[in-house]
């Protein structure tokens, strides 16, 4: 583990090399005309620990212009690193945006879509989605993007089971480099406890180059954050390879981009084809003659050919399709999962799709 400055940490994940970071806090991040606070750690105390113990205890001390704050961690590896974390907060001064437990990540492009990324390789990211599992037990997959303004998601909760920013692509061959991206953690954060009424916000923040963290991915509580108040929170944060509790139902894969309609038709007004992959025991146990089909909606727009397929090539993959229609220049928010009957099938994909910034000519895919 390491502290990196303000509030800052990270760990070596399951497969061996640091990538992206935690915070203590996050303050008012993108909040309107209130500029974004660091506040740091600024001691720290080591338990001297037992000969056969596994675990590290650390203490630290949190001090910033808006809160103040005692931590405590408890640190141990198992496949990955594990972190224990309890703290008690202390405002200050209101709070906007009240970030716990936040996650600090960077995604420049992937082959869904590589805009205006000029690089020669296929893809540039420490994490490629955002996960959920909510209070009411859904499992969420978020894909991220690279837009050309900051935008806030939210997606509201009540005492969520955990989230994290994952990193969901692992071959070589999809990076191409020589900084292990295929090997960079996820870190899922577990809470422990009632944490009540909020949302899981991600922010994403324009970026042209792969040195600068441009998402941001925290729990934000419904209540407000005054002056005077006191807060505590506790959560276990684990810095692995994969989700520590995957869904038992299909999980999403590739998502893939291209225009919409059929080779050599295509239609015009801006409409975009959806390709998404799904896989898992649920699916590979399907009778031979079973015929899944595709829950899809979007806030806007018109969705047509919508097909479900099990993939001809040998991975037993299902690949979800779908075309677009959409004008003007909002975004546009897709959800989308497998059914069968009443059945569900699938975890929930959901992605914000950006017209404004897609390209009149077909979007690359994984």
């Amino acid at each position: 583990m390491s502290f990196i400055g303000a509030s800052y940490f990270r760990a070596v994940g399951e497969l061996g090399q640091f990538g992206l970071s935690a915070r203590g806090i996050a303050i008012n991040t993108v909040q309107g005309d209130s500029a974004e606070e660091f506040p740091e750690f600024t001691h720290f105390w080591f338990e001297t620990p037992h000969s056969d113990s596994n675990q590290l205890t650390v203490y630290a001390l949190l001090d910033g212009a808006s809160l103040c704050g005692a931590y405590r961690f408890v640190l141990q590896r198992t496949q990955g690193v594990i972190m224990d974390v309890d703290c008690s907060l202390f405002l200050r001064r209101d709070v906007g945006r009240f970030g716990i437990a936040p996650q600090t990540s960077m995604f420049w492009f992937s082959k869904i879509a590589k805009g205006s990324a000029s690089d020669w390789r296929p893809e540039v990211h420490d994490s490629d989605g955002l996960a959920i599992w909510t209070g009411a037990g859904e499992h969420i997959w978020r894909p991220l993007n690279n837009p050309l303004q900051v935008i806030v998601s939210s997606f509201a909760d009540n005492n969520p089971r955990g989230f994290g920013l994952m990193q969901k692509e692992r071959h070589f061959d999809s990076y191409l480099g020589s900084v292990g991206y295929e090997r960079r953690p996820d870190l899922w954060v577990e809470p422990k406890g009632e944490w009540g009424e909020g949302a899981v916000q991600l922010v994403e923040i324009p970026t042209d180059d792969e040195i600068y963290d441009n998402i941001v991915a925290m729990w934000v509580p419904k209540q407000p954050a005054k002056a005077g108040s006191q807060h505590q929170f506790s959560y276990r944060m684990h810095w692995l390879a994969d989700e520590p509790y995957p869904s038992a139902l299909a999980r999403c894969g590739a998502t893939r981009l291209g225009r919409g309609g059929n080779p050599g038709a295509y239609p015009g007004g801006g409409a975009r084809k959806f390709m998404v992959e799904f896989s898992g025991k649920v699916l590979n146990d399907l009778p031979a003659d079973a015929k899944p089909e595709a829950s899809v909606s979007s806030s806007r727009g018109t969705l047509e050919g919508i097909k479900v397929e099990k993939s001809p090539g040998p991975n037993k993959n299902w690949r979800a399709f779908f075309d677009l229609h959409v004008d003007g220049k909002e975004p546009v928010e897709l959800r989308l999962y497998l059914k069968l009957g009443e059945k569900t099938l699938s975890e929930t994909w959901l992605y914000q799709y950006l017209p404004f910034e897609s390209s009149p000519r077909p979007l690359q895919g994984v």
